[in-house]
């Protein structure tokens, strides 16, 4: 039997802050602006806010290169603010949950600074440093966003090792100390009352002891050395250690970031025995469309490919673990122009896509402006693109001979400044996120797309999504059911049941733009009359033969 957790019942609402309100003028969101935004979050309904960081950073890779832990950066505001934040959230009844990055910290951290000066530093292990191997790097591995895993520095004549931006230097988890400074930072901010961490890539801290050279030199990201640093040999020593030290001492949501993990490992991470975190964002389903260079080289999307991995996932997972269920976040493109339909049909397949992920079994994240279905954007000149990764990949191609136009397409379907754009409150200047200029161009559809649109018209994405979160609250069998798939081949319907004793759920989805008939299967035997519990059209009479309209969702309840 399972057992029941507050965190497997809530819907989890992510924070950019940096795009989400600015609230003095500067065109930088803040904390603040989050604060004064507190009562339309009440409004949707969301249970706990993941918070982006909002640490001391140099902003490198806006804010995931920390230089300070225990401090609040100065675009976002004070630590007085923070715990305003935080006690006006509590009065809501919303939690917090912050972003825990210690794989890496960023090159300006008081630690980096200490380690580079000498090779007898008391500091120099906190972090991965290594001789030149006959005048070259210590092995081939590749960064996360291009080029070499290792850099040079000068002073000591030495590499160290970062998997992101040459200004995130990864830290050296074999040391002791490293593991309980970090273990005492995250006492620190759980004792201020926070409700949870969300831990950036947290399978890469173990890396391979002797660092041996990939096999696939010119390998994608994470593939590039990364059997060498993804769920490494102590990696499950330390998560428990962690637990053991810190997370089992407070009630709290943990999710590891995991690229590369599948769900037999995912079960070792979430286990109840285990002792580890309640749950991990895996990336299978959102790297679907990437051919195998990797995120930049694009596929058609496969919904029977997509309906095997989430299909794996709820059924290998079911009473062992638990599933974070998410389409978007800060590293993703938006889930309306991935999967659905943004233009003609943009509100009725935003709808689908979130019936379709909220009905699973599994703790719900909804990115900001999701709930708004929020567009991917194009802007036209690469001078208004403002991440590292998509800009050093830009640099990359265009020296390796790739045409300007080929490399632009790519980054208008995955680059990541397509979840970074302003969140469209209204349809003034810079859609009400600023009074200044923003730090990264609005969405120009804002007229259109904005939150008090939305919350005017009863029909819209968010009203949607307002019923999405108080069904779950509702109805038990939305959290613990069993899932079973339906139609395993077909190309354009997903359809699952859930079960839980005498009741179940019948989920239906057209991922498509045309209509589907459907004739539905013998083990569909309903006891009672079938109520609809929502749906994106015109309430449809059960039949056993049914037929969904462009971009459907509907999901009945009945007796079994």
């Amino acid at each position: 039997m399972q057992t029941r957790k507050w965190w497997k019942e809530s819907v989890v609402y992510q924070i950019y802050p940096r795009s989400f309100y600015d609230s003095n003028g500067d065109g930088i969101g803040d904390i603040p602006g989050i604060i004064q935004k507190l009562d339309y979050l009440k409004e949707l309904g969301i249970d706990v806010i993941w918070l982006s960081p909002v640490y001391e950073s140099p902003n490198d890779d806006n804010g995931y290169d920390i230089s300070d832990y225990r401090n609040i950066m100065d675009e976002f505001g004070t630590m007085q603010d923070w715990e305003q934040l935080l006690e006006e959230m509590h009065k809501r009844g919303i939690k917090l949950v912050m972003d825990l990055v210690v794989n890496h910290t960023s090159d300006e951290h008081a630690w980096f600074v200490e380690s580079r000066k000498s090779k007898d530093n008391p500091y120099r292990d906190y972090y991965i440093w290594r001789p030149g191997k006959e005048g070259k790097e210590p092995n081939n591995w590749e960064s996360a966003f291009s080029g070499s895993a290792w850099q040079y520095d000068e002073t000591t004549g030495e590499y160290y090792l970062h998997i992101f931006s040459k200004k995130q230097p990864d830290l050296n988890w074999e040391n002791r100390n490293v593991r309980e400074e970090v273990y005492d930072m995250m006492k620190f901010w759980l004792d201020k009352g926070v409700d949870g961490f969300r831990m950036d890539v947290i399978n890469f801290i173990s890396k391979v002891e002797d660092l041996p050279d990939a096999p696939n030199p010119h390998g994608v990201m994470f593939v590039s050395g990364s059997k060498y640093f993804m769920n490494g040999p102590r990696i499950h020593e330390f998560l428990q250690e962690m637990n053991k030290e810190v997370l089992s001492k407070y009630d709290i949501l943990t999710v590891g970031e995991m690229p590369g993990v599948r769900p037999q490992q995912a079960i070792d991470y979430t286990g109840e025995d285990r002792n580890e975190l309640n749950m991990v964002f895996q990336f299978e389903h959102v790297d679907i469309d990437s051919g195998p260079e990797g995120k930049w080289d694009l596929r058609p999307f496969d919904l029977i490919r997509l309906k095997e991995i989430l299909s794996k996932w709820q059924e290998e997972l079911f009473e062992k673990g638990w599933n974070s269920l998410y389409w978007n976040n800060h590293d993703q493109p938006r889930i309306v122009s991935r999967l659905g339909d943004d233009k003609e049909y943009r509100v009725k397949s935003a709808k689908m896509l979130g019936t379709l992920l909220h009905m699973m079994q599994g703790t719900p994240y909804i990115y900001q402006g999701e709930e708004l279905g929020m567009t991917n954007v194009r802007f036209k000149s690469l001078e208004d693109y403002r991440d590292i990764e998509t800009l050093n990949m830009y640099k990359e191609k265009a020296e390796a001979g790739k045409n300007h136009e080929e490399i632009m397409r790519s980054i208008y379907v995955k680059g990541r400044d397509n979840a970074r754009t302003p969140m469209q409150w209204d349809a003034s200047e810079h859609a009400g996120f600023t009074a200044g200029s923003p730090w990264i161009k609005v969405n120009p559809n804002y007229m259109e797309i904005n939150a008090e649109n939305a919350l005017k018209d009863k029909d819209s994405v968010f009203h949607y999504y307002k019923k999405l979160i108080q069904l779950r609250k509702q109805h038990e069998i939305i959290v613990y059911g069993k899932y079973d798939l339906l139609w395993k081949e077909h190309p354009h319907v997903y359809a699952y049941t859930r079960t839980l004793d005498n009741k179940q759920l019948l989920v239906l989805t057209n991922v498509s733009g045309y209509p589907q008939t459907l004739q539905l299967p013998d083990e569909i035997q309903p006891k009672s009359e079938p109520e609809i519990l929502i749906s994106n059209d015109q309430h449809q009479p059960f039949s056993r033969e049914l037929t969904l309209n462009p971009w459907e969702a509907r999901v009945y309840q009945y007796s079994i």
